[in-house]
């Protein structure tokens, strides 16, 4: 028999789900199955799976270990890969408390994973939790920390992470309704004179995982809006601020390339005799797109400790070697 007992990390969530992470490999039917018959109960009563969890309720799986772990495979697979991550890759952690932990993320990373072989700042975060003690082995069955908003994999700044689930929930439904301002510095060829809102119709091939910005909507395209204003000028080349009003798959990187601006070191949407110069003159290895500044709105509840926070990550070391030659 193993007991769970939970949290306010694990509160929030109906009971089924909970069941679903723990064995995670063990079909749904499974587990109504053991509800009806009492092999799993809520504190110590029959349960339907519906019941939406608070801190302090107790979860009974009335199954030998055989059982549990022959469906918790998966979960051991991915706990033997979390526990080495923290170990040369210690984290920059811009911010934390009781729900939220907010890092920033460095260029090549990836933000989740791709391919389950992959590790990601999910693991990283996973790993870096386990460490402090916030986090325990057992807890890691029915509850992993996730992220709250994306950065491209060569995009480097910051990424707000739920360390419960009710802080994980909150924040992407802020980040879902476009409340938080997210703000991100880039260098870009040419010279920008003006702060100006562009905007566009951006269509992504998802096999070539490419967008393209036009002018006029067309089929499955999705309408963007960019505002971005220079803050430094060289003889070729303009650092800008740039804060997404909508927030699509490669929004930056594909409207600034569709006015003539694309960002310096961009493999997929740069100028290639611009990125062969800086690759040899700097060594750059990633495009020159960083989310720097992140601005909460008004919060209250679980989530008043940010509210109207600004949250700031300085740039990467090579960023600010190439401002400092360039301009």
């Amino acid at each position: 028999m193993r007991e769970i007992e939970i949290t306010k990390a694990e509160a929030g969530q109906k009971l089924i789900r909970l069941l679903e992470k723990y064995m995670e490999e063990a079909p749904r039917s499974f587990f109504y199955k053991m509800l009806r018959k009492k092999n799993i109960t809520l504190n110590g009563k029959r349960a339907e799976g519906n019941e939406c969890l608070v801190p302090g309720d107790c979860v009974k799986l009335y199954f030998s270990e055989d059982t549990i772990l022959k469906f918790q495979k998966s979960h051991e697979n991915s706990l033997a890969k979390t526990e080495g991550c923290v170990e040369g890759q210690e984290l920059s952690v811009v911010y934390e408390d009781k729900n939220l932990l907010i890092i920033n993320k460095p260029a090549g990373m990836l933000s989740q994973k791709a391919r389950p072989e992959d590790i990601s700042l999910v693991e990283h975060i996973t790993g870096y939790l386990l460490e402090s003690g916030e986090l325990t082995k057992e807890r890691l069955a029915y509850f992993r920390p996730g992220i709250c908003n994306r950065l491209d994999r060569n995009t480097s700044g910051i990424i707000v992470s739920g360390k419960t689930l009710d802080g994980l929930q909150k924040m992407g439904e802020l980040f879902r309704e476009r409340l938080v301002d997210k703000y991100y510095f880039c260098v870009v060829r040419g010279r920008v004179e003006k702060k100006q809102a562009v905007e566009g119709w951006l269509f992504k091939n998802r096999s070539h995982n490419k967008a393209t910005v036009y002018q006029e909507e067309i089929e499955g395209s999705e309408y963007i809006q960019t505002e971005y204003e220079p803050l430094k000028q060289g003889k070729e080349y303009t650092l800008l601020k740039v804060k997404l009003i909508t927030g699509r798959s490669h929004q930056i990187r594909a409207h600034l390339q569709s006015i003539g601006h694309p960002i310096i070191g961009d493999g997929k949407y740069g100028d290639v005799r611009v990125n062969k110069y800086f690759r040899k003159t700097y060594r750059l290895k990633h495009q020159l797109l960083h989310a720097g500044e992140l601005h909460m709105p008004q919060l209250t509840g679980e989530l008043s400790s940010v509210s109207e926070a600004i949250f700031t990550a300085p740039l990467p070391g090579y960023f600010e070697e190439i401002i400092k030659g360039e301009f």
